[in-house]
């Protein structure tokens, strides 16, 4: 998650109109702790200085790697602000001594949240936003993304076919590096222009900072990106840049008003912060990138040719906070869809049912669903109520039965102890910790009662058999039906999400079981066989052989083992999954839907690589994520 503030007015007007040349920056924590949605492995905070005194220093940067790291850079930096204020260097709503002496003083603002795909991010040097430093002020880069890049090899061996040396493997340095060199070439150009017509060389920045072609440089630099990305960054001279992926899979969203530019990677943490109204955000659209010149002036245009949009459904199900109105409505359209399964699993018997949702991401859907099935129950009762009218049996029996008896019953049953912390690595004691993480409402589920539990997703199954379902079984309820609102996660992600290791997936266990049952192992074979020839293909002909793992079942199929699969040893009730269909996520999302996860149909020839390197690393036993170096 990313955010960034570019002010369009000096310091002194927000600290005139606002009370304290801090507006900038206290916004930014803000922004940052509002897209604080789950648990980040690290976070940083950059800054850029215009119209510095030659010999000062303009450029600074701040990153923790530590669990509470947004509190703690902000928390260092107040502290540094109070002492300088007790000591004198920075007098109370004065702007040009704030500047001077605090080191994210600036006109550009830049925050990350780092949420590390490659597992738990131990060093500070691995979070974001990452710097290009030079004695030019025109070719020093700040960069920081939410990015998942499917080729970071090959843009490395790029870099190294040059005659470069990087000492690097991560995908924002990559990208850092190959955006610096085109800067770079373009600052050489234009340095050499002005120096042969003489031009006096205290003049030749400012004219560089003028020619500066952000889009050009970009438009070099990311010929070669396969993935999802949105990108934010600063030169030293003070120019801003953001940009969003061609297909638009990573979201972006900024606020533009003639005080500032305000980019973030969710629509609310904009509405809430900045104080504007909905329609005042505007989501950068695909292939589009924001320049804001040294000087202030903001253009907003396309750096390379759009493709097809396909936005990631994955955040709209679950990473993203449920309080963005389009994402709030399309959950509840997620749980709607899923009244009819859920009411054939229950029989119709509304009155022996309790309906609940686990974990907190699932609340919005779960609204959706009890909507759904109360309109169910209204439209069965209408009907049997204007039949008895018509047959003329209506009784006082019949009303009682219709109109009084119990809707679908919502409960709360399970709590997270948010003081619990799975921090134990052994990996028994972490099963047993991560068992306790919930807890239950007692007595309020009866032991002739269906409990439905609907859940955001269903990936793995392991803390679904280990941990909820062992605990909900406690409720003595006669059935347990767990509902997933996104549809069976099949294929890995390889564009920021932390979905990539294949054979974890409950789905993807459950169809190769099935395919081993009925003595089919040879298909399997074959898809490995198959994934082995996509890869001496052109990246760009390459497909997904994995789709005929499940070609051989069918939905329901596939979903039966998954229960059985995830139904806790000696369970003393009847386990049941449901999972979304896939037509069903497509009918509630408003507007593109990017489904990689569920369809296996990926939007760039990186994503088919992943797949088939994937299921390659699965079948011969090597656990590794196939996209990164």
């Amino acid at each position: 998650m990313s955010a960034a503030i570019r002010l369009l007015k000096p310091l002194s007007y927000f600290a005139e109109k606002y009370g304290s040349p801090e507006w900038a920056f206290n916004k930014l924590f803000l922004l940052m702790e509002k897209q604080h949605n789950r648990g980040q492995d690290g976070a940083g905070i950059g800054c850029i200085k215009l119209n510095m005194p030659l010999g000062e220093p303009y450029i600074f940067r701040s990153r923790d790697a530590s669990p509470s790291a947004i509190t703690d850079i902000f928390s260092n930096q107040q502290r540094n602000l109070r002492r300088m204020k007790d000591e004198g260097l920075i007098k109370s709503a004065d702007a040009e001594s704030y500047k001077r002496h605090f080191n994210f003083g600036g006109e550009v603002l830049m925050g990350h949240l780092l949420y590390g795909t490659g597992g738990a991010i131990s060093e500070e040097g691995l979070c974001h936003p990452y710097m290009r430093r030079n004695n030019w002020a025109t070719r020093t880069l700040m960069m920081q993304g939410t990015m998942g890049i499917t080729n970071i090899e090959e843009l490395h061996q790029k870099l190294i076919s040059r005659g470069q040396h990087p000492v690097f493997g991560t995908d924002i340095q990559t990208l850092l590096e190959e955006v610096g060199f085109y800067l770079d070439e373009a600052h050489t150009d234009l340095y050499r222009q002005l120096r042969d017509c003489n031009v006096d060389g205290h003049e030749i920045p400012n004219i560089i900072s003028a020619q500066l072609d952000l889009y050009d440089i970009i438009n070099k630099a990311s010929k070669d990106w396969d993935g999802g990305y949105t990108i934010m960054g600063g030169v030293g001279n003070g120019d801003f840049f953001c940009l969003r992926d061609p297909h638009g899979i990573r979201y972006c969203y900024y606020v533009l008003t003639d005080e500032y530019l305000a980019v973030a990677s969710e629509r609310v943490p904009l509405m809430s912060v900045m104080e504007v109204e909905e329609s005042d955000v505007k989501e950068l659209a695909p292939a589009n990138m924001i320049v804001v010149k040294y000087d202030g002036s903001v253009s907003i245009k396309e750096y390379t040719t759009p493709a097809k949009p396909t936005p990631c459904c994955f955040e709209d199900v679950y990473t993203s906070r449920g309080n963005d109105p389009v994402i709030y409505r399309e959950r509840k359209a997620l749980g709607a869809n899923l009244t009819e399964q859920v009411v054939a699993s229950l029989d119709g018997n509304f009155s022996k049912a309790a309906i609940t949702f686990i974990p907190n991401t699932a609340e919005v859907s779960y609204y959706g669903l009890l909507e759904g099935l109360r309109a169910y129950r209204r439209n069965k009762v209408t009907e049997a109520m204007i039949n008895a009218f018509r047959n003329g049996t209506m009784s006082e029996e019949l009303i009682t039965e219709l109109i009084l008896r119990r809707w679908p019953r919502a409960e709360k049953i399970a709590h997270k102890d948010i003081k619990l912390r799975t921090f134990i690595s052994e990996e028994s004691s972490r099963k047993q910790l991560a068992a306790m993480v919930y807890d239950l409402t007692y007595g309020a589920v009866n032991n002739d009662e269906v409990l439905v539990a609907i859940d955001d997703s269903i990936v793995r199954g392991t803390t679904l058999k280990m941990s909820l379902l062992r605990l909900l079984a406690r409720t003595s309820a006669r059935k347990i039906v767990i509902v997933s609102s996104a549809p069976q996660v099949r294929y890995p992600d390889c564009y920021g999400i932390d979905m990539s290791e294949m054979g974890k997936f409950i789905a993807f266990q459950a169809a190769i079981t099935l395919l081993k049952k009925r003595g089919m192992y040879t298909h399997i074979i074959d898809v490995y066989e198959e994934c082995k020839r996509q890869l001496t293909l052109p990246s760009a002909e390459r497909t997904n052989p994995v789709q005929k793992i499940y070609e051989p079942f069918t939905n329901d199929e596939i979903t039966a083992e998954v229960s059985r699969m995830v139904t806790p040893d000696n369970c003393p009730c009847t386990i049941q999954v449901i999972y979304q269909s896939l037509d069903g996520l497509r009918n509630a999302i408003e507007g593109p839907c990017g489904d990689w996860y569920f369809s296996g149909d990926y939007p760039t020839p990186g994503g088919y690589t992943v797949v088939n390197k994937a299921f390659i690393s699965w079948f011969e036993s090597r656990d590794k994520r196939d996209y990164q170096l």
